[in-house]
This record gives C-alpha cells, structure tokens and sequence, in this order.
C-alpha cells in the first residue's frame, strides 16, 4: 500500500503546477486545464484524507468536486466558443467585453 504522504505530495504538485498554468498563462483554454488540475489535486486529497481517516465522507466529496468540475468545463468551453464567435481570439488579454 501506497504510504498517505505520497499521496499529499502528488496533490501538492498538481495544485503547484496548475496554480502556475493559471497565473502565467494567456490563452484561455489552457488557464481552464490548469483549473481543473487544480479540482484534480484537490480531489487526489480528499481521497487520501478518506483513506487515512478510514471515513467515505472524502470520497463522497471527491464525487460532488467532480461532477462541479464537469460543469465548470461545460460552461467554461461554451463561454470559449461564444467569446471565440466575437472576438475570434483566445487570448485572455484582449477579451475586454466587461469593460467600459
């Protein structure tokens, strides 16, 4: 059996990797794949917390993020594509449609 702190690293450097995606980067899709790395590492959390703690509460609230994170991707794509029609971009500078 895997020891739980590796599990704890692992979330780390998911959530590491998919902070740094959304802080660096300007296209948008690639700042969405970074958002879900993070749900991802979160999820890799919960679960080993649930294992550690012998609890399903974890699990069951890995299942919730999980089915949020589908959601999100959803909506997040079809807001691309609308935004796409408009602006023919996807780069995170230059949609200002909120702006004055």
């Amino acid at each position: 059996m895997i020891p739980t702190p590796w599990y704890l690293m692992l979330g780390t450097a998911l959530f590491t990797i998919g902070v740094i995606g959304v802080l660096t980067r300007r296209n948008v899709i690639v700042i969405l794949m970074s958002i879900e790395l993070i749900l991802n590492a979160v999820n890799v959390n919960l679960v080993a917390f649930s294992d550690y703690f012998r609890s399903v509460d974890g699990q069951v609230f890995a299942i919730f993020v999980i089915t949020d994170a589908a959601a999100e991707a959803a909506i997040g794509l079809a807001l691309i594509i609308a935004l796409f029609r408009n602006k023919e971009t996807v780069n995170a500078d230059e949609i200002d449609l909120l702006k004055w």
